[in-house]
């Protein structure tokens, strides 16, 4: 699909019976199972595609997010999207086996990958894992010293309610930290990143994983995220305070952060 394909209003609201799914109208409750097919088909090289597509910058934003936790020894965390477990590994380290870090994905295979690599690096004891959705989150209130989710708050169907979730199982003084793409701020290379984005994104996915419609999404997922100022917008109005965000990459990424006081 050309990046001068028509496309939906990312800040228009979703009608309450159809969703955005990429560049897509899809029920409401269809926009579940088909991210869910994406990221099974994807999860095997998930963590390639990533370093591929991001040139290793992915890396260097999921630090700065880390960084910004300001996780002490003892804390609860909860990894919301965890996908491969990235940010978990970094977290579990930061709570030390004191405290607990909470590896949540909606998708079982995302889950299992995470689980395993985990695993594999001697990261026990301290992770928990949970298959859950975002947007109804079975934990007790106030449970979790801080909230992290990257890369994942842009295939949630309802927003604003996983918001108010996250918000809910968070401890007063708590903090949510949103890793997600986001609108890049500099002309010149809002154009560059346009072109990669659809010329390239789903021909590497394509040559890598054998699925080019499932990159294609994620693509068309990132232009339907809202803009870093919307985001900021909906985190206030989901109760949060002190709400602020990291610009990076000229605007491609953005780190928006909130408090539960």
């Amino acid at each position: 699909m050309s990046e001068n394909v028509t496309k939906p209003d990312p800040q228009q609201e979703d009608n309450g019976q159809t969703t955005h799914f990429g560049y897509q109208e899809v029920p409401v409750d269809e926009k579940v199972k088909k991210v869910r097919t994406v990221f099974r088909s994807v999860a095997g090289k998930y963590d390639l595609m990533n370093d591929l597509m991001s040139f290793g910058a992915h890396r260097l934003w999921k630090k700065f997010t880390i960084e910004m936790c300001g996780i002490r020894r003892g804390q609860c965390v909860l990894d919301l999207a965890g996908g491969t477990g990235d940010l978990a590994a970094k977290l579990a380290g930061l709570t030390g086996d004191e405290g607990t870090v909470v590896l949540a994905d909606i998708n079982d295979a995302m889950l299992q990958a995470g689980r395993a690599r985990l695993i594999d690096k001697g990261i026990v004891g301290n992770v928990e894992y949970a298959q859950v959705n975002a947007e109804c989150l079975p934990f007790d209130d106030n449970t979790f010293d801080c909230v992290t989710i990257a890369f994942g708050l842009r295939n949630v169907t309802d927003k604003a309610k996983a918001l108010e979730s996250i918000k809910r199982v968070l401890k007063p003084g708590g903090k949510l930290l949103v890793l997600e793409f986001s609108k890049v701020v500099l002309p010149v290379l809002s154009t560059l990143y346009e072109k990669y984005s659809f010329k390239l994104i789903p021909k590497i996915g394509k040559w890598v994983t054998g699925d080019e419609a499932s990159y294609q999404y994620l693509v068309e997922s990132i232009r339907m995220h809202p803009d870093q100022d919307t985001l900021l917008a909906m985190m206030e109005d989901a109760g949060f305070e002190s709400c602020e965000y990291f610009n990076m990459s000229g605007g491609a990424v953005a780190l928006h952060k909130g408090y539960k006081f």
